[in-house]
């Protein structure tokens, strides 16, 4: 029947290519029509969020370690939900996300958490149940206070991102790898406290000058690809093929005689990495969180000429140097607002864009959910042309999380760092009613 069908038909590669596209096609629009579709809502349901800024005034006398922020993190961020289609593709909900920022504004340091209104109650409850003396008051967005940058505007600007420099799950360095100085009861004038470097830099900022560090964070959900099986697996499994994977040259798999048809394993670890896997199993025990690390740097021009706006710029992006982890992992800097060569952007219009973007993006504290223009990654040769900056996910677990953000003991005695001096106490039970 087929023989006689292309008897008595006549066709050639151009019109069977065409038959076979035209019945094809449908299916990749229909792909790209649901996944526009899913951004439409997606983008419709984030616009109606309402966000809230809270400052949180640091008490005098914070005697606890970075492992209290971790109990902050957990109950009040920390947000693990199974969405089903309807309520993602339909609905179009995200998964919930915070903002965790230190701003240095003329050389004050504030703390803030950006939080959706209807968990205001949630995270402020949780920061008191920790630090019963701190104050925690709504402000107004500081990062508004900064005109739209313009290439001949009274102010300079640079930004970056920051990403670990290899696999999510080789940790960075953290508060307990410091030692024992940050446990509760050891005296303040021997603690070491990893955070302090950062609030003493961003308080020597003379006026004119800032600096804002944001770290956006939700529930864990990204996933991996695997090289063994070639699908998608959860960031424990991804740790586990990673160890195996290292240790493969170093196991050697035998019969097992006592039992027929099974085989054992032998593993001899080298001693180099013995470290590096006691690292991993340790980030493994923890809860993670998805992150995305912005910082931003200003100057007035009426203030600072170029060149200290250029050493701003330079010290600014080694402020997270204290948490490399020699031979493991490090935070790395990416998606900076520079061209390393002059003829990359001639006319400067380039370099301009890019610095919007990236005063936008704080702004609107888009990390997870960027306009679809920026969510793609180009070639590297035509990214040359058309720059997207897709901001760089990476996981952290709770405990790298907290290293990075928690208030500063008495350790730090930052003179312009503000914090609170009055004692929160409970009023008298018997007072008359």
């Amino acid at each position: 029947m087929i023989e006689q069908f292309f008897a008595t038909h006549s066709f050639n590669l151009i019109q069977f290519l065409l038959v076979a596209i035209g019945y094809l096609m449908p299916i990749p629009l229909a792909f790209l029509a649901f996944h526009l579709w899913h951004d439409y809502r997606q983008d419709r349901f984030i616009m109606g969020i309402k966000w809230v800024l809270l400052e949180i005034q640091v008490p005098r006398e914070v005697i606890k370690s970075p492992a209290a922020m971790e109990l902050i993190f957990s109950n009040a961020l920390y947000h693990q939900s199974f969405k089903g289609f309807w309520e993602e593709f339909i609905i179009g909900a995200p998964w919930m996300w915070f903002s965790l920022e230190i701003a240095s504004i003329d050389g004050r340091v504030h703390f803030y958490i950006r939080t959706p209104t209807r968990i205001r109650d949630l995270v402020e409850t949780q920061i008191y149940a920790q630090y019963p003396q701190a104050k925690v008051v709504e402000v107004d967005d500081y990062a508004f206070d900064i005109p739209q940058y313009k290439k001949d505007g009274d102010w300079n600007m640079w930004g970056c991102e920051f990403a670990k420099r290899k696999e999510d799950f080789l940790p960075i360095k953290t508060y307990k790898n410091f030692g024992d100085d940050l446990k509760t009861g050891v005296k303040e004038e021997f603690k070491i406290d990893p955070i302090t470097p950062i609030i003493e830099y961003l308080g020597s900022l003379p006026k004119g000058q800032q600096v804002w560090i944001q770290i956006i964070v939700r529930q864990n959900i990204i996933k991996y690809h695997s090289h063994n099986t070639g699908g998608h697996i959860t960031f424990a499994e991804a740790a586990n093929e990673y160890i195996e994977n290292m240790l493969a040259p170093y196991t050697r798999t035998q019969k097992n005689d006592n039992i027929i048809g099974t085989f054992g394993k032998q593993i001899n670890v080298p001693e180099q990495y013995r470290p590096v896997i006691k690292a991993i199993t340790d980030v493994q025990n923890q809860i993670h969180f998805d992150c995305g690390i912005r910082l931003i740097t200003l100057a007035d021009k009426k203030l600072h000429n170029d060149d200290s706006f250029n050493n701003l710029r330079r010290s600014s992006r080694l402020m997270f140097r204290q948490f490399s982890m020699p031979g493991i992992n490090e935070l790395w800097r990416v998606n900076s607002t520079q061209f390393d060569a002059p003829w990359s952007d001639p006319t400067g219009l380039a370099l301009t864009k890019i610095k919007k973007r990236m005063l936008d993006f704080y702004r609107l504290r888009v990390f997870f959910h960027p306009p679809l223009q920026y969510n793609l990654k180009y070639p590297p040769l035509l990214s040359i042309f058309f720059p997207s900056g897709k901001p760089q996910l990476f996981v952290l677990s709770i405990e790298e999380l907290a290293t990075l953000f928690h208030f500063p003991g008495m350790v730090s005695e930052t003179p312009s760092f503000k914090r609170v001096d009055t004692k929160i106490a409970k009023p008298p039970s018997n007072l008359p009613v």
